[in-house]
C-alpha cells in the first residue's frame, strides 16, 4: 500500500498555481514526477502525492524545481482565473479513475508525437548532411576537373609550340640543303666550263687536227658524272645506337611533369609509411580493446572526470592516432588541456574539431558550442580578448538562447572596453 504525501502548501495568482512539496528527506528525480493538463502525481515508493487540478493548466510551460527538501511546482493556468481550491472536490473513485487513466492516455500520445517528430527532424537533418555532403563533393570534384582542363590546355598549347618550333627547323634545313645543292652544281658547271675551254685552245707542237666533240651530251654527262663520283662522301658504317630511359614513379612525361613538387610528394609518402610502420610496431603489444578509438574516449572521459587530466591526454592522444578524424576527441583532449593550463594546444584542439564538425546541421550543435567556448576561454586566459569575444559571439549565433554564454560574453566586453580606457 502506497503512503500517500499529504502535506503541502500552494498559493496562486490569476495566471499561475505556486505549489511546494516537502519530500520529508526522501530523495527525488524528475522521472518521479508525471503532469498533464490537469492531472500531477508523484511516486516515490513507497509515497506517493496524487492531485486532480480544479482547472487544466499548460504543462509544457510548467516547471518544477527539485532541492532543499521540497519540490517546488509552478503551473501556469490555461485561463487567468482565480481557483476556489488546488483540487476538484468531492471527485467520486470514477471520476478520478477516469481522469487519471485520460492523462496517462494524453502523456503516451504525446510521448509518440514528440518522437515521431524527432524521427522526422533527425531524417531531416540527415538529407540535410547528406546534401550539404554532396555539394561539397560535386564543388570538389568540379574543381579538380577545371585543374585538369587547364593542365590539359597548358601541355596542348607547348605540345602546338613544340611541333611548329620543330617545323620551322625543318623547313630551314631543307633551305639550307636546296642552297647547298645549288651552290654545287653552280660549281660543276664553272669547273665543266673551264675544261672545255682548256681543250678548245691548241697547243705548240702538235697537229692542228682538232677533235671535235662529239654531238650530244655523251661526253659532258660522263664527264660531270667522274666529278660527281669524286667529291661524294664514303658512305657512313653501319651501327647500333642504344637508347636508355630514366626510371620514372610517375606515369608523365618529364618535360610535362613539375619534378620539385613530384619530389615533395614521394618524400612525404615515405615519411607517412615509416610513420605508420613505427605506429603499427607501437599497437602491438596493445589489447583488442585499447585498440577501440571509443573504449578510450570513454577511459579519457572517466579520467577526466575524476581529475586525471593527464592520464585523460594520454587516452585521448592513443584515440586520436587510431582515428584522427573524431571531432570529439579533439574538443575532449582541449578540456584538459584548459585544465592543464596548456592554452595553445586547447586552442589547437578545439580549431581543429571545428574543422572535423562540417557541415554545420543542428545534430553537432551542442559540440561546435562547446568548440567555441573552449577556445574563447583559451583565447581570454591569453589576455586576448577580442578573439575570444569572436568565439563566443559564434557560440551565441548557434545557441541564442543560452544565458552563460551571453553573461560571460558581456564580462568580457567590459574587460575590453575597461583596457580600451585604460590604454
Amino acid at each position: 500500500m502506497p503512503v500517500w504525501l499529504r502535506e503541502h502548501s500552494w498559493r496562486q495568482s490569476p495566471s499561475a498555481v505556486y505549489l511546494s512539496l516537502p519530500l520529508r528527506g526522501l530523495r527525488a528525480t524528475p522521472a518521479n514526477i508525471f503532469c498533464s493538463d490537469q492531472y500531477l502525481k508523484v511516486s516515490i515508493p513507497p509515497f506517493l502525492f496524487e492531485a486532480i487540478l480544479y482547472a487544466p493548466i499548460d504543462d509544457t510551460n510548467s516547471t518544477a524545481k527539485i532541492g532543499n527538501g521540497i519540490i517546488f511546482f509552478t503551473l501556469y493556468k490555461k485561463e487567468v482565473a482565480m481557483w476556489d481550491s488546488l483540487t476538484i472536490a468531492n471527485a467520486n473513485k470514477e471520476k478520478l479513475q477516469y481522469l487519471r487513466e485520460n492523462a496517462v492516455l494524453k502523456a503516451q500520445e504525446k510521448a509518440r508525437e514528440e518522437t515521431e517528430a524527432k524521427k522526422v527532424t533527425r531524417q531531416e537533418h540527415k538529407k540535410y548532411a547528406l546534401e550539404a555532403t554532396m555539394k561539397l563533393e560535386e564543388a570538389e570534384r568540379k574543381r579538380i576537373e577545371d585543374l585538369k582542363e587547364k593542365e590539359r590546355q597548358k601541355v596542348t598549347e607547348e605540345l602546338e609550340l613544340w611541333e611548329k618550333q620543330q617545323k620551322n627547323a625543318g623547313q630551314q634545313k631543307r633551305v639550307q640543303k636546296e642552297e647547298e645543292s645549288t651552290k654545287e652544281v653552280e660549281q660543276l658547271n664553272e669547273k665543266k666550263t673551264e675544261n672545255m675551254n682548256k681543250s678548245r685552245i691548241p697547243n705548240e707542237g702538235t697537229s692542228k687536227t682538232r677533235v671535235k666533240p662529239s654531238k650530244g651530251h655523251g661526253s659532258s654527262s660522263i664527264f660531270s658524272e667522274n666529278l660527281l663520283e669524286e667529291q661524294l662522301p664514303a658512305p657512313r658504317p653501319a651501327a647500333t645506337i642504344k637508347i636508355s630511359f630514366t626510371a620514372r614513379v610517375f606515369p608523365t612525361a618529364l618535360r610535362e611533369s613539375r619534378v620539385a613538387e613530384e619530389e615533395e610528394w614521394l618524400r612525404k609518402q615515405a615519411e607517412a609509411r615509416r610513420t605508420i610502420n613505427a605506429d603499427l610496431s607501437e599497437l602491438e603489444d596493445l589489447k583488442e580493446e585499447e585498440r577501440n578509438p571509443d573504449w578510450l574516449k570513454d577511459k579519457g572521459n572517466k579520467m577526466f572526470a575524476t581529475g586525471n587530466y593527464l592520464a585523460a591526454v594520454n587516452a585521448y592522444n592513443l584515440a586520436v592516432r587510431l582515428n584522427n578524424k573524431l571531432p570529439l576527441l579533439y574538443l575532449n583532449r582541449a578540456a584538459c588541456h584548459l585544465k592543464l593550463r596548456n592554452l595553445h594546444k586547447a586552442i589547437e584542439d578545439s580549431s581543429k574539431a571545428l574543422e572535423l564538425l562540417t557541415p554545420p546541421v543542428p545534430d553537432n550543435e551542442n559540440a561546435r558550442v562547446k568548440a567555441h567556448v573552449r577556445r574563447g576561454t583559451a583565447f581570454c586566459q591569453l589576455e586576448l580578448y577580442t578573439e575570444g569575444l569572436q568565439d563566443y559571439e559564434a557560440a551565441l549565433k548557434i545557441d541564442p538562447k543560452n544565458k552563460t554564454i551571453e553573461k560571460d560574453a558581456e564580462k568580457i566586453r567590459h574587460l575590453i572596453q575597461g583596457t580600451i580606457q585604460d590604454s
